[in-house]
């Protein structure tokens, strides 16, 4: 018996989620805390991000939302590599200057990086970085979605993880 639905016949009931009930529902889903980075032709930036996740290990890909608003998103696109910076439970303040109106120059002041083989700015004491290069994006709604191919990864003994549920920070 087949139980996949057929996707192609029209839905027979809608149900219009309002967006603050999402909002508020999305906040009961705990997420890593990260920094993204890039540096390149359209400048260095950086911003704080929950909206990442894995899509394959065949090639390394991982999947990045991006607000077209964000201050970041130009030079991003033009730069077209990050890096994204897995936070510890120590980067909290580190965090909030990334997430913040905080000038980009102060926000990377604040901590140790180097640069990467994409050449975007990695932390130096990241729990763990993935270098990628922007490979596929797709609009939606508000933000872009970007497809990113991992480049290069360096990991950390650290065990200690910040995480964001409930609109606030957690030590995991």
């Amino acid at each position: 018996m087949n139980t996949m639905p057929n996707l192609s016949s029209p839905v027979e009931a809608v149900v219009d989620v309002s967006q603050q009930d999402f909002r508020d529902a999305m906040a009961k889903m705990g997420a890593a805390v990260t920094i993204i980075t890039t540096d390149g032709p359209g400048g260095k930036a950086g911003f704080a991000a929950t909206a990442v996740c894995s899509v394959t290990d065949s090639p390394a890909t991982l999947l990045i939302c991006l607000n077209r608003t964000a201050s970041v998103f130009n030079a991003v696109m033009e730069n077209k590599t990050l890096c994204v910076n897995v936070l510890t439970a120590e980067h909290e303040t580190l965090s909030s200057l990334f997430g913040g109106k905080t000038p980009v120059d102060d926000r990377f002041a604040a901590a140790n990086w180097h640069a990467g083989v994409t050449g975007a700015p990695v932390l130096d004491d990241a729990m763990v970085s993935f270098e990628c290069v922007i490979s596929d994006m797709q609009d939606i709604g508000t933000h872009r979605v970007l497809f990113c191919a991992v480049k290069s990864l360096r990991q950390s003994d650290a065990d200690k993880a910040l995480i964001y549920y409930k609109r606030a920070y957690h030590h995991l």
